[in-house]
């Protein structure tokens, strides 16, 4: 068995959002939980068992040679948790608009040195020049560090991008997918996103189409009172609240 973790965003009391590539690897079962509501990665918060998984169907794998495309999924947990859900932004901001990462990734770019507090990084929308050619577009962000040797890693993947809406509360426009260049350590940057609001028809849909039998769950991106911040690190939880999420899964293979 191999233990391993993701991070994803709380978009309704009973689904999160992740990239595709943290719950679909081929040969391998998914069989896991997810921890809700807590910036300590291995206790604490709320923990669900994974009911079922939807990886959107165009999803395909650069294998390190290219970016990933369609890289987002939603998890449908086994029952609702308490924790409130973020927002999906409209839109994410123009190049230039700041925003923070959120994740419990390798802190060491050639080991994995998983830390066990929630780690955050202030990063800004990037052109989609900044990133390798053909890797940004309108469904992929690319993502500039705003401090020195550092960007999202190993372990982050799936976990959220934010920005500040009008209203000043945090709302979500990424899903971490992988680095923004081919050959390129991870705190050299840049960093790639699924953009969030490109997929919200995708995601309402699936939500709408699949949700489990006598459970009352809200649309995507409706619920005005979210709190201000998603998987946030201690320091931001005591000011304002907020729902950190880590996935958890052993790969096992599947029974011949």
């Amino acid at each position: 068995m191999i233990d391993g973790n993701c991070g994803a965003s709380l978009i309704d009391q009973q689904w999160v959002l992740t990239a595709a590539h943290c719950v679909k690897v081929e040969g391998l079962k998914l069989d896991g939980i997810v921890r809700v509501g807590s910036d300590h990665r291995k206790s604490g918060g709320t923990v669900r068992k994974i009911d079922r998984t939807f990886v959107h169907p165009g999803y395909l794998n650069g294998d390190n040679k290219a970016a990933n495309k369609n890289d987002i999924a939603l998890i449908r947990l086994d029952r609702p948790v308490a924790q409130r859900p973020i927002k999906i932004a409209e839109q994410a901001g123009p190049p230039g608009t700041p925003t923070r990462l959120l994740g419990f990734g390798t802190t060491v770019d050639t080991e994995f040195k998983f830390p066990d507090r929630l780690q955050e990084l202030n990063t800004r929308r990037g052109a989609e020049s900044e990133c390798a050619p053909g890797y940004a577009d309108r469904t992929r962000l690319c993502t500039i560090t705003t401090v020195p040797k550092a960007m999202a890693c190993f372990g982050d993947s799936g976990g959220p991008q934010i920005q500040k809406g009008r209203n000043g509360r945090w709302e979500l426009i990424g899903v971490t997918s992988g680095p923004g260049a081919p050959n390129v350590p991870c705190s050299q940057g840049p960093g790639l996103y699924t953009s969030a609001p490109a997929y919200a028809g995708w995601i309402d849909k699936t939500m709408k189409n699949n949700s489990a039998k006598g459970s009352d769950l809200a649309e995507t991106g409706t619920n005005d009172n979210a709190p201000a911040i998603v998987g946030v690190a201690a320091t931001l939880i005591a000011a304002g609240g907020g729902t950190a999420l880590a996935i958890r899964h052993r790969k096992t293979r599947h029974a011949a």
